[in-house]
């Protein structure tokens, strides 16, 4: 963002495009503060130890002592899960939305298409995008643009993801993991989309975010 052109892949001529990075670390991984070794001060803050708290294929919970700018100690439990890519399909006037059941919540919401790798890998996010969208959607992109960054909760979390407008799109069949069996798609207006969101009835924050890195990549153009 900031003016800075956006990474644009042109994908009709084959897979093997190269494509730009932005500073969030090598291969796309990301290298947010709360995943320095002990012993290391950024920002003033040093991070004394760390231990384990809990983990599953998904994600690792731990809990960091840390010493202030000012002397004194803290702690900060984290979530460190790898980062991810989230896809905004667009056709004309047009955006894909996907529906599932988001067991946390207890509820079914529209979002856009988005995910990680499987097992905490960190992945290309170009590929983890195009995967992810074939995979829950059916559709294969012919461009793919990135159009920003987003941190999904700086006070808790150190994932970071990556946001793409896929565009020039071809129909096929979703390759759904078993956890995306319940999945639904469905084009929406661009109206519709907002007036989803004024209902209440579209509020996954990642997406909402996303929608809005739309707007200035378009005015950008």
């Amino acid at each position: 963002m900031g003016g800075e052109p956006a990474d644009v892949v042109d994908l009709a001529t084959g897979d093997d495009e190269t494509h730009g990075r932005d500073a969030i670390g090598p291969a796309g991984t990301a290298t947010p503060e709360g995943r320095r070794t002990p012993g290391t001060s950024v920002g003033g803050v040093e991070k004394l130890s760390t231990r384990q708290v809990y983990e599953n294929p998904w994600m690792v919970v731990r809990e960091d002592r840390i010493r202030r700018p000012d002397g004194t100690d803290g702690i900060f439990g984290v979530i460190d899960k790898p980062d991810y890519a989230l896809i905004v399909p667009a056709e004309e006037d047009r955006l894909h939305l996907v529906e599932q059941f988001r067991y946390p919540l207890g509820l079914r919401r529209w979002e856009f298409p988005q995910g990680t790798a499987p097992d905490r890998a960190e992945a290309d996010p170009l590929e983890l995008a195009r995967r992810e969208l074939r995979e829950e959607t059916g559709l294969r992109a012919a461009r793919m643009t990135q159009i920003g960054t987003l941190d999904v909760a700086p006070g808790m979390s150190s994932q970071r993801g990556r946001v793409f407008l896929a565009t020039e799109l071809t129909e096929g069949q979703p390759e759904r993991e078993l956890t995306e069996q319940d999945m639904r798609t469905a084009w929406f207006s661009r109206a519709e989309v907002v007036g989803m969101i004024r209902r209440g009835e579209f509020t996954d924050a990642q997406s909402i975010a996303a929608l809005g890195l739309l707007l200035l990549h378009e005015q950008r153009m």
